[in-house]
């Protein structure tokens, strides 16, 4: 038999209830964000600040609401073969992308076809490889075909990989359409200045009435998150998406603004480059440098309770928070360090550098670190660099570590399986390991809970003596909004959607 989510009413799936009071129209939102969106392509976007305009541009072929469950958008139902390897997807009638052409189930197979195409190099190729086939069924029907089962396929939807875009769009602007985008979302793209500010306005002619209760909403970046709190605090913006995390007892308490808190679903830690002219290709002085970490000390004094540490890319929310060492803090071991440090010919300690983006919480993190690590004679020299450079050293791997930053999916594959699997979207570390392959992989197909628990367990074990990634810390959500601000809903993926929100005066 068929398993089958039918369509249910999608307001109150997207906001987990009922509003207190009916939505009123009209006025300009704006939003405080961490930084300067870099590329308007959902298919070809790696950056956190990109994804919170997509929620009000893009719609998806899914969503997931406060519980993590996947619900309806632009598909409103969807059944899955006995074998887990055919999704066949009804879809919204009626709908038209921003630049007046229709949304259909054609328009769903060129999306898929555009992010597998090697040639476009999607980040989101690796999410969607196992898509063998699409067929359009009739225009509001299509059916994904893959190539074996794949557990995380519909939680996947949910965030890049199932926004839709233009294809007319697509076909005539190209690579340009990272300036351009046209979604079928409820908001338009209308002015971008970068490290300025980028506009969106509302989109007359969207399928589903309740949506865009704004007029505008005006995004600035502030790198700075001291001026994003002044900012808030002075009335110059209504919504900001972080806040600095020692503030949060203070800001719980401010009656003019409301703190919003959930368990997040990502994690940060250090991306470590394991090839190359690095120190950090030799094994075991990444396992040196990693024992000088003491996580507990190193979040009580950055985050207060703002976080909790970490060893593996599973917080509680997840699957997996309990597998294997995900589930076991290190303590700080500073002779280990040193029989490591004998282990990989540097006995006297060896230097490396930090490279981080600027910002109080991310200099007291790598300074932390630092002054950890110089107990046993590693010398930390740390590195500023801007958003699009340090995206650039990234990809070219002109790196020893980097702060990395994940804002988490609903599936723990999502947190894993592109930053270890070889060739994977989010493989700066340049980390190969036919073992660990082969187990993300398997546990992609399995639909057990305890199955995939167990296989996340064998894979972290591996993880954990190879250190591609040190893990350091799961952070928690904060979203700091002005009181008029209401029907807003905060998710533990930590993007801002807006498009049931309205303000009042």
């Amino acid at each position: 038999m068929k398993r089958t989510v039918l369509a249910v009413a999608l307001t109150v799936l997207l906001l987990g209830g009922l509003a207190s009071a009916a939505p009123t129209r009209g006025g300009v939102l704006r939003v405080g964000l961490s930084g300067d969106p870099l590329n308007m392509d959902p298919h070809q976007s790696v950056a956190f600040s990109d994804r919170q305009i997509f929620q009000n541009i893009f719609d998806k072929l899914v969503d997931i609401n406060q519980d993590l469950q996947i619900v309806p958008m632009l598909a409103t139902s969807w059944t899955i073969s006995p074998d887990a390897r055919t999704y066949t997807f009804r879809l919204q009638r009626n709908v038209v992308f921003h630049d007046g052409t229709p949304f259909n189930a054609e328009a769903v197979k060129y999306n898929f076809e555009r992010m597998l195409d090697p040639a476009f190099a999607s980040p989101r190729r690796s999410e969607v490889n196992l898509v063998q086939k699409m067929t359009v069924v009739d225009p509001a029907t299509v059916q994904i075909d893959l190539e074996k089962p794949f557990s995380p396929f519909l939680a996947t939807l949910s965030d890049r990989a199932g926004m839709m875009i233009s294809p007319a769009a697509a076909r005539r602007l190209g690579r340009g359409i990272a300036l351009e985008p046209v979604g079928t979302g409820p908001y338009k793209m209308v002015e971008r200045r970068p490290q300025e500010r980028i506009v969106i306005e509302r989109f007359d002619q969207h399928w589903d009435k309740t949506a865009g209760n704004v007029d505008r909403i005006i995004y600035r970046p502030f790198t700075d998150e001291q001026a994003r709190l002044a900012n808030i605090k002075a009335g110059e913006l209504d919504v900001i998406e972080q806040i600095p995390p020692t503030e949060a007892a203070n800001l719980k308490n401010d009656a003019r603004l409301k703190l919003y808190e959930r368990g997040g679903v990502g994690w940060n830690g250090l991306w470590i480059n394991v090839v190359g002219a690095t120190p950090f290709a030799n094994r075991a002085l990444r396992q040196a440098f990693n024992a000088t970490i003491d996580r507990r000390t190193l979040v009580r004094v950055v985050f207060g309770d703002a976080a909790s540490p970490a060893n593996g890319p599973f917080p509680a929310a997840l699957l997996g928070a309990d597998a294997g060492p995900n589930a076991r803090i290190p303590e700080r071991n500073l002779d280990l360090a040193r029989a490591k440090l004998r282990e990989g010919g540097q006995p006297n300690g060896f230097a490396f550098t930090v490279t981080i983006l600027p910002g109080r919480v991310s200099q007291q993190v790598a300074q932390v670190l630092q002054s950890m690590a110089a107990e046993a004679g590693i010398r930390v020299n740390i590195e500023l660099v801007e958003g699009g450079a340090l995206l650039a050293k990234y990809t070219t791997r002109q790196f020893d570590a980097t702060l990395a930053t994940w804002s988490g999916r609903p599936d723990p594959d999502g947190n894993i399986h592109g930053f270890f699997v070889t060739g994977g979207g989010f493989n700066y570390s340049a980390y190969t390991n036919s073992k660990v392959d082969a187990m993300l992989d398997a546990a992609r197909i399995l639909t057990v809970a305890d199955h995939r628990r167990r296989a996340y367990a064998e894979i972290l074990t591996v993880l954990n003596e190879d250190l591609p990634i040190i893990f350091l810390w799961w952070p928690k959500e904060f979203k700091l909004l002005s009181p008029k601000v209401q029907g807003f809903v905060h998710i533990s993926d930590g993007m801002m959607r807006f498009r049931n929100v309205w303000l009042t005066p």
